[in-house]
């Protein structure tokens, strides 16, 4: 009998198991029978048979070991995934985004990585801007903060305040002209480290990227940034770097 995977790439047939879960899991026991899948405990059969299995609990508390290390498999394999998202959410804004402003969400973002990549900038500080108004659409009373818990594994402290706080920040530019709303909120953190980091990302690549006419760089061009950082070992002492200012690029605009 000619095994499936001579027939049919693994791809595909995940691709078959996504579209039709239901359909492929209960003809497993089938395909196994008639010899038309090879019960060989080969590599490809074996993922094949993770990606289709599920636990035996509806309640956490009863779940067997054996359960919560099939869920750790599929877990590293859905974080490996995460820059993927990231870039279908950004990809979202440019459709669906707050009216008004001359440029979308996504625009706006991809303006501000750029500016931050023209400034050499490191990953940390590129990802951040390109990221930071992300929460724009879920989270739009405190975007900045829903922003920051998203990167806050995989990038330097410095930067993660930064990101958690520009909303305070960008206050000093607008908040005068609503009533009631007071543009200096930022001075409840004065004095602290990363103050002087927060007050120029957002003079450098935040406040400013509203320009129509303004030559981005492309979401696909800082597909590869997102993946890297996002590959990164989560919370890890070398890249949260805890209590270190390093500040933004020091870049002298007269030349």
């Amino acid at each position: 009998m000619v095994n499936l995977f001579d027939i049919l790439s693994l791809s595909i047939v995940i691709t078959f198991y996504e579209a039709f879960p239901t359909f492929l899991t209960s003809a497993l026991p089938w395909l196994y029978e008639t010899g038309i899948l090879s019960r060989r405990s080969n590599a490809k059969t074996l993922k094949l048979e993770a990606c289709m299995a599920t636990v035996s609990f509806t309640q956490m508390k009863h779940g067997t070991r054996e359960d919560y290390q099939l869920l750790h498999q599929h877990e590293e394999s859905f974080h490996g995934k995460t820059a993927q998202r990231l870039l279908a959410e950004l990809k979202r804004q440019g459709q669906d985004s707050l009216d008004g402003y001359p440029i979308s969400r996504l625009e706006h973002s991809l303006q501000s990585a750029t500016r931050a990549w023209r400034d050499n900038a490191n990953d940390d500080w590129i990802v951040a801007a390109l990221l930071h108004d992300i929460g724009d659409g879920l989270a739009p009373q405190n975007h900045d903060r829903m922003a920051a818990e998203i990167i806050r594994p995989f990038v330097s402290e410095e930067v993660t305040w930064v990101i958690e706080h520009h909303g305070a920040f960008q206050m000093i530019y607008y908040a005068h002209h609503i009533d009631g709303w007071n543009p200096n909120d930022r001075d409840q953190y004065a004095g602290h480290s990363y103050y002087q980091s927060a007050v120029d990302f957002c003079e450098r690549w935040d406040q400013n990227c509203f320009e129509p006419d303004y030559e981005n760089q492309s979401l696909e061009f800082f597909a590869p940034f997102l993946e890297r950082v996002f590959a990164r070992k989560a919370y890890a002492q070398k890249t949260i770097k805890a209590g270190e200012v390093s500040g933004l690029p020091i870049i002298n605009y007269a030349l």
